[in-house]
């Protein structure tokens, strides 16, 4: 593989991306690894990375959105029957979630956790690292401060463009978000935006980006 794909960290997403929906617009984070030519011409198929999604009208409303941001670029869909010259692989999804518990005026602690698995250290199949969170059944609240919690769900869209003439990767991204829902409708439009946004990056960067408050953005 040309593109060396590297791991978020766990710490990352907690820390600069807060949950999504909680406050104004959509923060993502995206990591993006790309060698992807100029458009000249090139024409693209999109396919789902895992077989039991293909032909589903989920995925086709996923894919539809990935489309047109490819179009904007420049590049032309191949037609039916058609051979095209990059094959657009997507595959998404959200966990099971954390238990987050905060006392005021600012104490808390995450919950039991895990296991998630990724190529990139949460998701997938090409490779499975895990980790685990933890839980202390024995936390309290001897002073009295105000208890609440809540889930956090971390979503993630992993987008893959190979030339078809030789299976070459071009362009190698990863688009994560935490939220306090795990709505894939919701949240897979906004992580899809933020992976256009700036597209197709610099080659091994990883940013921040905020998707505007709009129809995709989750409010509480």
């Amino acid at each position: 593989m040309l593109l060396k794909k590297m791991a978020l960290s766990l710490a990352a997403p907690v820390a600069l991306l807060g949950l999504a929906g909680c406050a104004t617009g959509f923060p993502a984070q995206v990591q993006r690894f790309q060698a992807l030519p100029a458009p000249q011409g090139q024409t693209f198929i999109i396919q789902a990375a895992d077989a039991e999604n293909r032909g589903g009208l989920e995925f086709g409303r996923y894919a539809s959105l990935v489309r047109q941001h490819l179009i904007q670029q420049g590049f032309t869909e191949a037609g039916p029957g058609q051979g095209a010259s990059l094959i657009v692989t997507l595959d998404y999804g959200v966990d099971n979630g954390r238990e987050r518990v905060v006392t005021s005026p600012g104490f808390g602690y995450s919950g039991f956790y895990g296991p998630r698995f990724s190529r990139f250290g949460y998701f997938g199949r090409r490779r499975h690292p895990f980790y685990w969170g933890w839980h202390d059944p024995f936390w309290g609240d001897p002073f009295g401060y105000d208890v609440r919690s809540y889930t956090v769900y971390t979503s993630f869209l992993d987008m893959d463009i190979r030339r078809a003439s030789d299976g070459q990767a071009v362009f190698e991204g990863l688009a994560q978000a935490q939220s306090r829902t795990d709505d894939l409708p919701v949240l897979v439009p906004n992580l899809i935006e933020a992976m256009f946004t700036g597209f197709p990056g610099n080659n091994g960067e990883r940013v921040r980006i905020t998707v505007p408050d709009g129809p995709r953005a989750p409010r509480y």
